[in-house]
C-alpha cells in the first residue's frame, strides 16, 4: 500500500498479532494517511482535540490504578491479569488514535469509542505471554532509559510542528519524510508504554523503521518475499525520514537540556534573593 490508499474494512481497532522482530513480541502501529487532508480541519486542528485530550485525562489516571493492581498481579502469578490487559490495549489503543490525529497522520476524527472499526490508525498487541518477575519488579528502572529517549523525540517532534502544521495546511498533504518520521516517534512511544505498562515483556527496538527488506509493491510475494501490510507496517523509513528523525532527536534533546539548564538557574536565583531579601528588612 501506498499513502492515500483506502484502507481495509473490517476488523476491530486492536488485534492480537505473532511474534515479530526474531521472536519477540513487539507492538504494532498501522496507520493509512488520507489522500489529502481537509485543511479546515487542520487550522482547528488543537481546538478540534481538545475534547479527546480531555476523555484522555481521565482514562489516563484509571489507567495508573489499573497498572497498579496489575503489578502486584504480575509479581505474584507472573502474568498481567487479564482484565487489566484489556482495559490498557483499550486505554492506549484509543490514546494513539488520539495522538495520530493530532500529529496530523490523518484527518479522520477519532470517535469516542474502544474498539471502532475501519479507523485509519490501528494498533495490534501481541499475545499476552508470561513476564518476568525480576523484570516486574524493576520495570519503572529498567524503562527510564526509553522513557527518557523517547521524550526526546516527541520533544524534537513539538519543535517543529508549527512547520509541519504550516506544511499541511498550505499543501492538504503531509511530505513522506514528515509522515515516516512521525510514525516512528507514535510507535517509539506505543511500544515504550506497552513495555512500561506491562502489556510486553519486549524492550524497545525498531526506533529507526524495521530494515526487513519487505517489498512496498505487494507484486513481490510472487517472489517469495511477503508484501507489507501496511504504509506503516513494516515500517520503512527513507533516508529523508531516518535524517528528519535524527533532527527531531537531536532537537529535543537540546531542548531538555535548556529546559533542565533553565529551571536550575530560576531555582539559583530564587536561593540567592531570598536571603538577600531577609537582610534587606533586617
Amino acid at each position: 500500500m501506498t499513502m492515500g490508499e483506502p484502507w481495509p474494512t473490517g476488523g476491530q481497532d486492536w488485534q492480537p498479532t505473532g511474534m515479530q522482530g526474531g521472536g519477540e513480541a513487539l507492538v504494532e502501529l498501522d496507520v493509512f494517511p488520507p489522500q489529502e487532508h481537509r485543511r479546515w480541519t487542520v487550522l482547528l486542528r488543537l481546538l478540534l482535540v481538545i475534547p479527546q485530550l480531555i476523555v484522555m485525562w481521565f482514562l489516563g489516571i484509571a489507567a495508573f490504578v489499573v497498572v497498579v493492581c496489575g503489578w502486584f498481579g504480575a509479581l505474584f502469578t507472573g502474568r498481567l491479569p487479564v482484565w487489566c490487559g484489556d482495559f490498557l490495549r483499550g486505554y492506549f489503543s484509543y490514546s494513539t488514535r488520539v495522538y495520530g490525529y493530532a500529529m496530523l497522520l490523518v484527518d479522520e476524527y477519532p470517535p469516542f469509542a474502544w474498539n471502532p472499526p475501519n479507523y485509519p490508525v490501528r494498533v495490534l498487541f501481541p499475545q499476552p505471554t508470561e513476564l518476568n518477575r525480576l523484570a516486574v519488579l524493576f520495570r519503572l528502572i529498567l524503562a527510564f532509559p526509553i522513557l527518557v529517549f523517547s521524550s526526546w523525540l516527541t520533544t524534537g517532534w513539538a519543535v517543529l510542528s508549527f512547520f509541519i502544521w504550516l506544511i499541511v495546511l498550505i499543501t492538504g498533504r503531509m511530505p513522506r519524510s514528515v509522515f515516516e518520521a512521525t510514525t516512528a516517534i507514535m510507535r517509539t512511544e506505543l511500544r515504550t508504554q506497552a513495555y512500561t505498562y506491562l502489556l510486553t515483556p519486549a524492550y524497545l527496538k525498531g526506533v529507526f523503521g524495521d530494515q526487513t527488506g519487505v517489498p512496498a509493491d505487494p507484486a513481490a510475494e510472487q517472489w517469495g518475499q511477503p508484501p507489507r501490510q501496511s504504509p506503516t507496517r513494516p515500517l520503512l523509513l527513507s533516508r529523508g525520514g531516518q535524517i528528519l528523525l535524527i533532527v527531531m532527536l537531536i532537537l529535543g534533546i537540546i531542548a531538555s537540556v535548556l529546559q533542565t539548564a533553565t529551571g536550575n538557574d530560576d531555582d539559583d536565583s530564587d536561593d540567592f534573593s531570598m536571603p538577600t531579601s531577609q537582610t534587606v528588612t533586617r
